[in-house]
């Protein structure tokens, strides 16, 4: 029995190695960084360096703030839609092309979306009051914003997110199992499958959206320092603990929540529109968590709505 166990130790050792070595080797060979598109914007906000798009001279203000994994260019369907308003969106920080700068907290990714409207001069004194539409991730963002300033905001949309921490929440565990090496070339070689992205992106998304464009979906996370930034938010998503967001049901300013009838990611749409103390849900029947990709004029319809309210 001693020599089988020696044995068995031994083959697990050398299995290790091997491994060990084919990761480091792997790494190694796949290091290089992406260049980002050409004719990307830039402006100060907060304390990062913020890519940003802006569309539109007219009509009330509109800044969209997207969720996780995603960039400025997941409104790409959308904007069009929303000629009647002026429209920004910026990348926030940890994702897309905007700089990576810790900690992804949601206090944190809230001060860089109020440095974003001080930069483009939107709910200041004299100034127009924006409607935040938040996706996902975003939404949490969007409502902190709002808590911390709800004199600066004209409107706030949860969009496919109820702004809750995930109720798993607490990922350190993958953090504590997957160790270097292995986590760098696990996460290489998932951005490397286009089998894999284009998977996730149809689960995700739902069959009416088009299909995905992968290296843009996945050449932000060749930026510097995207994949430190990744593995620091393996904890948990930036999110507003329910008893806070309920605070929202006081503040002065129009809410909506608007979900896909099939969304299993952003939380409970019926729930949210009580806890924020918002009309009831819109929910857009036969799609998933990325409405603005697969239903944007469902979407844009709902901004409109909601437009109205802030007007009125």
């Amino acid at each position: 029995m001693k020599r089988f166990l020696r044995r068995a130790l031994l083959v697990i050792v050398v299995c290790w190695l091997v491994v060990t070595a084919g990761s480091l080797g792997y790494n190694a060979f796949t290091g290089g960084t992406a260049a980002p598109p050409p004719g990307l914007k830039y402006v100060q906000a907060g304390d990062v360096n913020t890519r940003y798009e802006t569309w539109g001279t007219t009509g009330t203000p509109v800044v969209l703030v997207h969720g996780s994994v995603e960039s400025v260019g997941t409104w790409s369907r959308l904007v069009p839609l929303l000629a009647g308003h002026r429209v920004y969106a910026y990348d926030i920080t940890g994702y897309g092309y905007s700089e990576r700068k810790a900690p992804y907290s949601v206090e944190h990714l809230a001060a860089q979306l109020l440095g974003f409207l001080d930069a483009m001069h939107l709910g200041g004194p004299g100034q127009p009051r924006p409607m935040l539409v938040g996706h996902s991730l975003g939404a949490g963002i969007a409502a902190e914003a709002t808590l911390e300033a709800p004199g600066r905001i004209g409107g706030l949309m949860f969009l496919d997110g109820d702004g809750l921490p995930l109720p798993d929440e607490g990922g350190s565990w993958v953090q504590n199992l997957v160790v270097p090496p292995y986590r760098t070339t696990l996460f290489r070689m998932a951005l490397g499958s286009d089998w894999l992205i284009k998977r996730i992106y149809k689960e995700t998304c739902g069959p009416s959206c088009p299909a995905p464009v992968v290296d843009e979906w996945v050449r932000p996370f060749r930026q510097p320092g995207a994949e430190k930034a990744v593995w620091e938010m393996t904890g948990g998503i930036p999110a507003v603990p329910a008893e806070r967001l309920a605070l929202l049901r006081d503040v002065r300013v129009p809410a909506s929540v608007v979900f896909g009838e099939y969304d299993t990611q952003g939380g409970n749409a019926v729930e949210t529109a009580t806890r924020v103390g918002a009309p009831a849900a819109t929910i857009i029947p036969g799609t998933n968590h990325l409405t603005p990709i697969s239903n944007p004029v469902e979407v844009a319809a709902a901004i409109e709505t909601l437009a109205k309210r802030v007007r009125a």
